[in-house]
């Protein structure tokens, strides 16, 4: 089955208000920079992110916010988005910020289908409020449940029209967990490949989980805070 559309203008196109939605990517690795950009300029509002962070103030989820776009962010950190700090302590923003394992967990068992996982992560804190706690051999865990995303938005190095994935070095981060676990999967790629010049044992994500694809374009690939060693 061909997954291909023009752009991600065509690919992100009945993503509405208040819907939500998965963003792949850690700090500004591996971002869905087209998506993002076609989201603005779609204007969208009311959504519901669930990333490990919202990118920095003037990229990334950082522009949506700057937009006033979302409403609740879902991530396990601030970051570097002083945007993002201010509309959280100001109450702009509703932000559920979670164990960054447990939000890798609670994406797994969307694509898994699994309802709810349990994890030690979080008891005894302020993250255990509300929850339910059940104990396993002597050792007390949260009862997580699994995400519910309307879409989910991630990019990869190499892809081809069945869908099929390969992310390059640490941009496998959160995107394959949420390729798996979007309603709609919408992948964005570097490079859109014939079908079958792709190495069977070197896709990351098969086919079967995504729904459309395109080539992407501009990529920035940003740093968001470089280091390097003094000599």
């Amino acid at each position: 089955m061909n997954k291909v559309v023009a752009n991600a203008e065509a690919a992100i196109h009945d993503i509405k208000d208040n819907m939500t939605l998965m963003v792949g990517g850690f700090g500004l690795c591996g971002i869905p920079e087209n998506c993002i950009s076609a989201l603005v300029k779609k204007n969208v509002k009311g959504l519901v992110c669930i990333s490990n962070n919202a990118g920095v103030d003037d990229f990334g989820l950082g522009l949506l916010l700057q937009n006033k776009q979302i409403r609740k962010m879902i991530s396990s950190y601030v970051g570097e988005n002083a945007e993002f700090e201010r509309q959280m302590l100001s109450g702009e923003l509703e932000v559920d910020l979670i164990p960054q394992g447990t939000l890798a967990t609670r994406c797994l068992a969307a694509g898994y289908g699994m309802p709810a996982v349990f994890t030690p992560a979080g008891v005894g804190t302020e993250v255990a409020i509300g929850k339910e706690v059940r104990n396993f051999n002597g050792k007390d865990y949260l009862l997580e449940m699994a995400f519910d995303a309307d879409f989910a938005l991630v990019k990869a190095w190499k892809g081809d029209a069945h869908g099929n994935l390969i992310f390059h070095e640490t941009a496998r981060n959160f995107n394959p967990l949420m390729a798996m676990a979007g309603k709609i999967t919408v992948a964005e790629v570097e490079e859109l490949v014939p079908v079958g010049q792709l190495d069977p044992d070197m896709i990351h994500t098969p086919g079967i989980y995504i729904h459309r694809i395109f080539q992407g374009a501009g990529y920035e690939k940003r740093i968001e805070q470089r280091t390097v060693r003094s000599r």
